[in-house]
């Protein structure tokens, strides 16, 4: 009896940490994206627009890249506040997070508040989150 505990004990204890590792993989998916969602914002918070670029999709980025004329219209802005929601997950397995961010027109000073939802999916491959929806459009007038 004493062999057979002694054999079977390895295999039971590897079945059990296999059993554990969707979750494991589960919990460092949400740490990943808690800290993507914190390098995200807070390139946005220091109105570093080209650093939050790169945290977007790159299918994003390549299907509608950012010109040197909106990037300098993006440069005309202070982002003063930003204010995040909670994350929800989608049908489809992205996460969502609504956001109000207060910016500032370095030319007239004028302030003013624009919503905008982040998503964010895992990539497998590359083991990080990418945010989907790309830099915020504070020119839409919604």
């Amino acid at each position: 009896m004493h062999k057979l505990t002694s054999l079977l004990l390895p295999a039971l204890i590897a079945l059990l940490a296999l059993a554990g590792l969707p979750r494991a993989e589960a919990a460092g998916s949400s740490r990943k994206l808690e800290q993507a969602q914190v390098v995200f914002s807070s390139a946005m918070r220091w109105s570093d627009y080209e650093a939050a670029w790169q945290m977007v999709d790159p299918e994003v980025r390549a299907e509608k890249p950012l010109t040197d004329l909106e990037l300098e219209r993006y440069k005309q802005l202070q982002v003063s506040s930003y204010r995040e929601g909670g994350n929800g997950e989608l049908e489809d397995g992205t996460i969502a997070r609504s956001v109000e961010i207060g910016v500032i027109n370095r030319h007239t000073q004028a302030e003013r508040m624009v919503r905008y939802q982040e998503r964010w999916r895992w990539d497998p491959k590359a083991k990080r989150w990418w945010q989907m929806a790309g830099l915020p459009d504070f020119w839409d007038g919604k």
